[in-house]
């Protein structure tokens, strides 16, 4: 039993059963025994495997398009370029190095990173040490931005709901003995969150709604109302809301039991981006389409990019980087399921890519 597992199992006891999004909450920030402060998270030694940690070329087309937003901000000779859980740093330094090649980008980039984990500070720091942290994207300063989320939304916490006798019910999590077990309670106001269409399903349905995702949408665009800015969300999930259970847990690339682990293994869910932009256009923000990460890279010059790196490799070496291409590419791989949404000001020119 995880020490995390004997505090949840004693706050049940003496609370009754936990909502999904208090569940993934402690599981993952616990500011003790919470995955993202003690778990080896990224990479092939940790539990999964985000884009930029496939190829350099996901960093570097996405450090060319903050290159190209900022020019069409007007080039301020100041501005925040933040992202929100940077992971190991990697994706920062990959666009940097390519975004620094614009001229005067370099002098004008203040890098903010909105990281509440301890341990993925002191790992950021070794790839970008002239960064500043945030604890949120309130904490940032006022001024130009460019915000980028990669799998940052997926992480935040859900409720979820399963439809029983024409009647929504709330998942939760009690106890039985030293077990942590599903359960269904009364639903919580959040129900109503859902989409009509999605409320509207058959029985036997589950719906999940991500309140944490849709303040952040929120609070990203009312940002952007005030100081000219753009955000670039990235993560798998929806374009158009449907039921569906998406809660998952991962540990060592494998899928295990959201509920055998807690704070050893890690919990997210898919993104409903046509959620998250109906709440960034409630507070003035203009969103994008909402398109596949694929199509996005590929209209961004990736392929290009690839045949250039594959260029000056041995045969071995051109096989790998094609590799990484269709990774984050091909349908079958990370090129339909993630799914690229950008918020900005009103009076900037459409990004390019979507």
């Amino acid at each position: 039993m995880t020490t995390l597992k004997d505090i949840l199992l004693k706050r049940i006891a003496h609370q009754g059963p936990m909502n999904i999004a208090d569940y993934m909450a402690e599981c993952l920030m616990h500011p003790k025994y919470g995955y993202y402060q003690t778990a080896k998270v990224f990479g092939a030694d940790g539990d999964f495997i985000t884009a930029p940690e496939v190829s350099q070329m996901f960093g570097e087309m996405l450090g060319l398009w903050c290159a190209v937003r900022w020019a069409a901000m007007g080039k301020p000779a100041s501005f925040y370029l933040i992202e929100l859980g940077p992971g190991r740093g990697t994706l920062m330094a990959d666009m940097l190095r390519a975004a620094n090649a614009a001229p005067g980008f370099g002098n004008a980039v203040k890098v903010a990173f909105v990281e509440a984990s301890d341990q993925l500070r002191a790992v950021q720091a070794e790839k970008v040490p002239h960064a500043k942290w945030f604890d949120r994207l309130a904490d940032v300063p006022d001024g130009p931005s460019i915000i980028v989320a990669n799998e940052f939304f997926d992480a935040l916490p859900i409720h979820q709901f399963e439809k029983r006798n024409g009647k929504w019910l709330e998942r939760a999590v009690a106890a039985e003995g030293e077990t942590l077990k599903p359960v269904l309670v009364p639903a919580s106001a959040k129900l109503a969150l859902l989409p009509a269409r999605v409320r509207a399903a058959a029985d036997g349905s589950i719906a999940e709604v991500c309140p944490a995702g849709l303040s952040v949408a929120g609070d990203i665009a009312a940002r952007f109302t005030h100081h000219t800015g753009t955000a670039l969300v990235i993560d798998y999930g929806y374009a158009i809301s449907a039921p569906g259970d998406s809660f998952q847990a991962l540990k060592a690339h494998a899928y295990v039991d959201p509920l055998s682990e807690p704070g050893l293994a890690d919990l997210t869910a898919h993104v409903a981006f046509d959620q998250i932009a109906l709440a960034a256009e409630s507070k003035g923000g203009v969103c994008s389409r909402i398109t596949q990460q694929g199509q996005f890279l590929m209209r961004l010059g990736i392929g290009a990019r690839a045949q250039q790196l594959a260029t000056s490799v041995e045969a071995n070496g051109q096989e790998r980087i094609l590799g990484e291409l269709k990774r984050l590419t091909a349908p079958d791989e990370m090129g339909e399921l993630f799914k690229v949404l950008a918020i900005q000001s009103p009076n900037l020119p459409s990004p390019p890519g979507l």
